[in-house]
C-alpha cells in the first residue's frame, strides 16, 4: 500500500495537518471543496515564481484565512503590500466564480511564510526539475544535479520517477533514481512529495518526486 498511496495523505491525521481546516454542513461542503481546489490550484500557478510550496485555507462563518509557503516572500508582497492586494482580488474572483457572488462581509486574510529549507522541498525540487526538462536539458543531468542538492542540503533520501516519451523516445518508459532512504510504509518518517507532468516537444512527462526529510525539517 504504501507504494501506491500519496506520501502525504498517507500520513494525514496521525503525523501531518490537513491544507483545509474548517467544517461545513452538508448542504454547502461540495460548493466549498471546490472552491478550496479552485484556490489551491490559481495560487500554485499565479505563484509558482514566487516558489510557492503549499497553500492552507482556514475558514469561519465570516472571513477566510489563506497561508502561503513560498520561497521568496518578496515576491508575493510585493513594494508596500501590492503583491497581496493582487493576491486578494484574485481570490475573491474564484471566489464569485464559484458561488455566483461574493459575501459583502466576506474578509479574505493572507499570510506569507518562508520556506525552512528550500532545497529539502518536495515541490520546489521538482519544479527546477521540470523546468529544467522544458528547456531540453538531458533528463539525467537534471535528475542527477536535483538528487545532489537535496542530500548536500541534509536530506536523508531522494527518490525521482519519471514516466512517458523521456527524451523523445519512441515507445514510453518509465526511470527510477533514488540515493539514500526513502522509506514507503514507516509512518513517522517525514516523506515530502510532489507530481507534476513536464510538456516536451514530444508530449508530457510525468515527474514525481519523494524526499525523506529530518523531523525538524
Amino acid at each position: 500500500m504504501g507504494q501506491k498511496i500519496n506520501p502525504i495523505g498517507f500520513r494525514v491525521g496521525s503525523f501531518k495537518g490537513w491544507k483545509s481546516r474548517w467544517f461545513s454542513e452538508t448542504s454547502g461542503y461540495k460548493d466549498l471543496l471546490i472552491e478550496d481546489i479552485r484556490i489551491r490550484e490559481d495560487l500554485m500557478e499565479k505563484l509558482r515564481v514566487a516558489g510557492i510550496t503549499s497553500v492552507e485555507i482556514e475558514r469561519l462563518p465570516k472571513s477566510i484565512a489563506i497561508i502561503l509557503t513560498v520561497s521568496r516572500p518578496g515576491v508575493v508582497i510585493g513594494r508596500g503590500g501590492t503583491g497581496i492586494e493582487d493576491v486578494k482580488k484574485r481570490v475573491l474572483a474564484t471566489i464569485k466564480s464559484v458561488r455566483g457572488s461574493v459575501p459583502k462581509d466576506l474578509k479574505v486574510d493572507l499570510q506569507v511564510t518562508e520556506v525552512k529549507n528550500s532545497e529539502v522541498s518536495a515541490q520546489l525540487v521538482l519544479d527546477r526539475i521540470v523546468g529544467e526538462l522544458e528547456r531540453r536539458m538531458p533528463q539525467r543531468r537534471a535528475v542527477g544535479r536535483a538528487i545532489e542538492r537535496v542530500m548536500q542540503a541534509g536530506g536523508l533520501g531522494v527518490k525521482v520517477v519519471l514516466a512517458g516519451r523521456i527524451g523523445g523516445a519512441d515507445i514510453a518508459r518509465v526511470e527510477k533514481y533514488q540515493q539514500g532512504s526513502v522509506p514507503t510504509q514507516t509512518m513517522r518518517a517525514n516523506i515530502d512529495y510532489a507530481e507534476r507532468p513536464a510538456l516536451l516537444k514530444k508530449g508530457y512527462v510525468g515527474v514525481k518526486v519523494w524526499i525523506n526529510r529530518k523531523n525538524e525539517e
